[in-house]
């Protein structure tokens, strides 16, 4: 139907872009202030770009009819975008890269999803060249700045170790890894209990999918397992990460309640993070709603280099369709869009140059919103048509250049 957008399509009215434009002003604000610059990719990838070496599932790729010599695809992330562009178009700047970018993602919906939507928006930053406990806390406290602009409330930091998760996996045998490590990632107690394995390695399962709470307590779990060094090393930045954090909050002036969780069973969908990963949650009424992800990648970039050389790097994403919900209730989100400040009418078709010259002399203020009025309307309709979309003033512009000012909407 050609009336309709096709499946997993939207588009935006006018005051949902208004609304959508406030939401990422504010964030680009923050961006700013921490010394970030916009990056622009390409929407259009290579498909093995946008598959980052496996880590992203071909399934859930828009793929393009393919060119005589590649296969084309939408991309459905930006981290793999920007790191091609910071070892490639970007090789020789001095690191770190501070990158941030607003834009559009496409993802196939996947079979039996309840929401068949495939075009998002993103926001988000990329700190690339930089590792280390100090890049790490940057990334999450710049994040928590962002929610803070966004003026949010009752939100959640889910923060786990990619690389502790995956090397405490490794205790399980090859054909069971990849089973257990999706039932924990899906929160799927039955399935692990279900498995077939021994009980000493279901007590393990189970003990992964439960290291979960408040930092304290699951650092002390941890700590009773058997670690080797580079565990122990992990559990010990982890554990410095989260003091830092919490320390920084208490220094900050003007403080937003949120909660910080540690969650080793936290292991997201794509498979390129090395180390932190992290989810922001929303809980309210109507349930808990994803924010945003991130994580660091440090073996990522190498993929794209010419000569395999691989660079640190942690970003994170924030989903504008979800942060637009959970501040619809708020009220903060703009109303009504852009009112004009005036309608220029000229009085006859002899008066339409002077008309057009009117509109263009105070259009020359900047900030001036102008409407011309297309001559197709009586003067009472003209008046009805200027109250109904909130313009503040009418010039009636005669043969001469001269106007007759009329305040309707004070």
């Amino acid at each position: 139907m050609v009336y309709q957008p096709p499946a997993g399509a939207r588009d935006l009215l006018p005051l949902d872009v208004a609304q959508k434009r406030w939401i990422e002003d504010r964030l680009q604000q923050v961006f700013h202030r921490w010394g970030y610059h916009r990056i622009i990719t390409s929407t259009l990838e290579r498909l093995d770009t946008l598959m980052a070496g496996g880590a992203i599932q071909r399934s859930t790729v828009l793929q393009l009819q393919e060119s005589d010599d590649e296969q084309l695809g939408l991309r459905p992330e930006l981290t793999a975008s920007i790191a091609r562009t910071a070892v490639t178009r970007m090789a020789g700047s001095t690191h770190p890269l501070r990158l941030y970018y607003n834009a559009n993602v496409f993802q196939r919906a996947q079979e039996g999803s309840y929401s068949r939507q495939q075009e998002f928006y993103q926001a988000g930053v990329e700190l690339v060249g930089a590792g280390g406990l100090l890049a790490d806390a940057e990334v999450l406290l710049l994040l928590v700045d962002c929610l803070r602009h966004l003026g949010l409330h009752q939100w959640s930091i889910i923060l786990g170790e990619a690389g502790l998760t995956r090397s405490l996996l490794s205790v399980f045998p090859l054909p069971l890894r990849d089973k257990v490590r999706k039932a924990i990632a899906k929160l799927d107690r039955m399935t692990l209990e279900t498995l077939p394995m021994s009980a000493a390695l279901r007590d393990r399962a189970l003990l992964l999918l439960d290291l979960r709470g408040r930092p304290a307590d699951v650092l002390q779990r941890i700590a009773t397992l058997d670690l080797d060094t580079t565990q122990q090393s992990a559990l010990n930045n982890l554990k410095s990460l989260v003091d830092l954090l919490q320390e920084s909050d208490r220094h900050t002036p003007h403080p937003t309640p949120h909660t910080l969780i540690l969650d080793l069973s936290l292991i997201r969908t794509l498979d390129y993070y090395t180390g932190v990963v992290f989810e922001v949650v929303n809980t309210s009424e109507a349930g808990q709603s994803v924010l945003g992800q991130g994580g660091r990648y440090d073996q990522l970039l190498g993929l794209y280099h010419p000569d395999g050389q691989t660079y640190p790097g942690i970003g994170f994403a924030l989903q504008i369709e979800h942060l637009h919900q959970v501040l619809l209730p708020t009220g903060q989100l703009p109303h009504q869009t852009h009112s004009s400040d005036w309608l220029v009418v000229p009085e006859s078709p002899q008066a339409y140059t002077a008309a057009l010259a009117y509109a263009q002399t105070l259009r020359d203020d900047k900030t001036t919103r102008v409407e011309l009025d297309l001559g197709t309307r009586t003067a009472a309709e003209t008046h009805d048509y200027a109250y109904s979309r909130r313009i503040a003033q009418i010039a009636w512009v005669k043969l001469d250049g001269k106007a007759v000012i009329e305040t309707v909407n004070p």
